[in-house]
């Protein structure tokens, strides 16, 4: 490419044919605009002017990334200070309001937290005024076939007789027969359901029902609004509600807390362990065989509990009712 180095006149009169000055634009063709005369730098380079628009120009809202060996600065969301490849490339209020966004946040740990909230709140919203209650557990297998039914059904009539509500877990078997022994009595019957595959859901005698998400949550619920747990023969999920029970009454986050374990002939061996090898171990103390009573007595279990509205006794060696 050839360069002028001549006089500007010069160089303007090169521009176009010799001797007839600028050259004009071509008309347009076929209806189409006229074109704009191009004014390009000698040199190749943009103008002093069209730089200064280019710096001008918005920047991305993303916030910036290091260069490599660059030393990062940090970026701050929330409470938190991050930097590297923890920066976010998007901003907090853009997340949430882009429409467009996946949608399987709402199955993510902070969304989950909102849930369990959510729970607690139902729980205790929906049991803070039903008084004095007792809670009864036991196995959805055992049937009105059983001794065990039946003796939860008239454990269930003759407390709620002396006038505390009855919470089980709201399903069948000894669940059922609470609320049945409480609704014979005219007493309250709640059951605290739990989502779980292969349960229908709670029984035809529940009165107040609550059905939870979270096992966690519904343990909290029969802790909190009993006032003594009656433990009749069942599985698993009996024996985590006994031992959470004698766990909280042990280190004193619960006081003045009576647990029956009913039926002599199913929890005996449990009891004879308990004493030979953990007491014998040294894992627990003398004192936590007294967390609980084991009787066949009908009798004894509702004096054990005593009438709704009193204070049972504390354990043996419990911290007693907080001052």
């Amino acid at each position: 490419m050839s360069t002028h180095s001549g006089t500007p006149a010069q160089a303007r009169s090169d521009a176009g044919p010799q001797g007839s000055g600028p050259q004009e634009s071509a008309p347009a063709q076929d209806g189409a605009p006229p074109q704009a005369d191009a004014a390009p730098q000698a040199d190749g380079t943009a103008s002093q002017a069209d730089a200064s628009q280019m710096d001008a120009s918005p920047q991305n809202d993303a916030p910036p990334q290091p260069e490599p060996g660059e030393d990062p600065q940090f970026y701050s969301k929330g409470p938190l200070r991050l930097r590297g490849s923890q920066v976010p490339t998007t901003t907090t209020d853009q997340r949430l309001l882009e429409s467009r966004g996946p949608s399987n946040w709402v199955h993510e740990d902070p969304w989950r937290v909102m849930r369990i909230q959510a729970e607690f709140v139902e729980g205790f919203g929906s049991l803070a005024a039903v008084g004095p209650a007792v809670s009864i557990f036991g196995s959805a297998r055992l049937g009105p076939q059983t001794q065990a039914y039946n003796d939860a059904r008239e454990i269930a009539r003759r407390l709620a007789e002396n006038g505390n509500a009855i919470i089980t877990g709201g399903g069948p078997g000894i669940m059922e027969a609470g609320k049945l022994g409480a609704m014979e009595a005219g007493g309250v019957s709640i059951g605290l359901g739990i989502e779980l595959p292969f349960e229908s859901g709670l029984n035809d005698y529940v009165e107040l029902g609550v059905n939870f998400r979270y096992f966690f949550v519904r343990k909290t619920m029969f802790l909190k609004y009993s006032r003594g747990f009656v433990v009749m023969p069942g599985g698993f999920g009996t024996l985590d509600e006994l031992f959470e029970a004698f766990t909280l009454v042990q280190t004193g986050k619960v006081t003045s807390f009576p647990v029956v374990l009913f039926g002599t002939a199913y929890w005996s061996g449990l009891v004879e362990w308990i004493r030979s090898t953990l007491l014998a171990s040294g894992t627990i103390s003398d004192t936590d065989l007294d967390l609980f009573i084991l009787t066949d007595d009908i009798d004894e279990v509702v004096a054990h509990i005593g009438p709704g509205g009193s204070i049972p006794d504390a354990p043996v060696g419990g911290a007693g009712p907080e001052q």
